[in-house]
């Protein structure tokens, strides 16, 4: 295993003039639910990356999908969500229709655009849940020959969709909660015998999840089956695919950040307390009830099975970059079970991911230099790839 305090010579060090500057993007908000949170994980990067090694070059994503460029994040955000009405904002795409051009040139299609998103050295998104986390920006900066930072196509996909990544974990041997899956035509034609499966499987309290949603949108917990039917229609309000799982009572509510490419590395982990009946969104983000304590209460050789855990789930997705993984820890019997997979987790400087890898001893601005060293060394790594003609 990876020692979480190992030491890593970063690539991207040092003063630099500005002809050596990277030309960095930073793509946010976007059309998913998570559009805020978008938001604030791209002003907490702007304040803290080091502009004496990178140009920044700021693309917000509005919620209808329109695309714009922008010099200051002030004037990309009304509100916490990206404007297309704020003036300052130039060459909004239509329906995010995008020219991509080799050599990293990365710019919009239209021809009435006057402003063109200038050459690229990489870019880092922080578009959160669906169209973003979930492998369709990746897929884009692929086509485009862009380094990007973080998880690949396949491996955002895959994290994204619980029900598929439950499956791969599962083949990888990683412990994990008792669940179902539910489609939205399924339910719709055979919904009492879905719950009469669901509750022969199944013991409650039972979590209902949208299968391609994140931070914790959509989500409910039902303890009996008048409330599991609500969650049911409410999750199916986000996807059409829904994960139902047990609830895992009595549990420490674990985190773990992992950052590599090949040879990945885990932080020391946190302990999330909720402030509600579970972490939903509105504890999250908005009435700041829940705690974060980092380390977790637990002992040395609990913690090191989490952190090997994260591991060997961030490998079995085939990650990259980053991604946060999450755990219930058993209070008494000390199991181990996994709950998530996060590839793009939420980036502000009091978000769970940059807040391990802070007490791992990795500050905010270096885990952003890291990111984006470990961006170019993958990209580096796929060049001699015969992948196009």
């Amino acid at each position: 295993m990876q020692s979480a305090a190992s030491k890593t010579t970063y690539k991207v060090t040092g003063k630099r003039s500005d002809r050596c500057k990277l030309n960095l993007g930073i793509l946010f908000g976007g059309r998913s639910a998570e559009h805020e949170v978008s938001v604030r994980s791209a002003t907490s990067i702007l304040k803290a990356v080091d502009r004496s090694k990178y140009n920044i070059h700021l693309i917000g994503i509005d919620k209808s999908g329109r695309w714009h460029l922008g010099q200051e994040v002030e004037s990309l955000v009304v509100d916490g969500v990206v404007s297309a009405q704020n003036t300052p904002l130039s060459a909004p795409t239509d329906e995010v229709s995008l020219a991509i051009h080799h050599h990293g040139n990365l710019c919009p299609a239209l021809a009435e655009s006057e402003q063109s998103i200038p050459h690229l050295d990489l870019v880092f998104p922080v578009l959160h849940g669906t169209f973003g986390e979930d492998g369709t920006v990746q897929g884009v900066l692929e086509m485009s020959g862009l380094p990007y930072v973080g998880c690949g196509v396949a491996a955002s996909a895959l994290a994204m969709d619980k029900a598929l990544a439950k499956k791969v974990l599962a083949y990888a041997g990683i412990p994990q909660a008792p669940h179902c899956v539910c489609c939205c035509a399924d339910w719709r034609a055979q919904r009492a015998e879905i719950i009469a499966q669901i509750e022969r499987q199944l013991a409650y309290p039972l979590f209902v999840k949208p299968a391609n949603m994140g931070s914790s949108v959509g989500v409910g917990k039902a303890a009996e089956r008048c409330s599991l039917t609500a969650c049911i229609h409410h999750a199916l309000e986000y996807d059409n695919k829904i994960v139902i799982e047990q609830s895992m009572e009595n549990c420490h509510e674990i985190e773990c950040a992992v950052l590599g490419n090949e040879q990945p590395e885990a932080s020391v982990v946190g302990e999330i307390i909720p402030g509600g009946d579970f972490y939903s969104y509105e504890t999250k983000y908005m009435d700041d009830k829940s705690q974060l304590v980092i380390p977790a209460p637990l002992d040395d050789k609990t913690s090191r099975r989490v952190r090997q855990l994260a591991i060997d789930a961030f490998k079995a997705i085939d990650g990259r970059g980053l991604a946060r993984v999450d755990f219930f820890v058993h209070k008494q019997t000390l199991e181990i079970t996994l709950n998530e997979i996060n590839t793009l987790p939420g980036f502000t400087p009091i978000s769970m991911y940059p807040r391990l890898w802070a007490a791992t001893g990795v500050e905010y601005s270096a885990l952003i230099d890291r990111l984006i060293a470990l961006a170019l060394e993958n990209h580096t790594s796929k060049k001699h790839l015969k992948r196009a003609l």
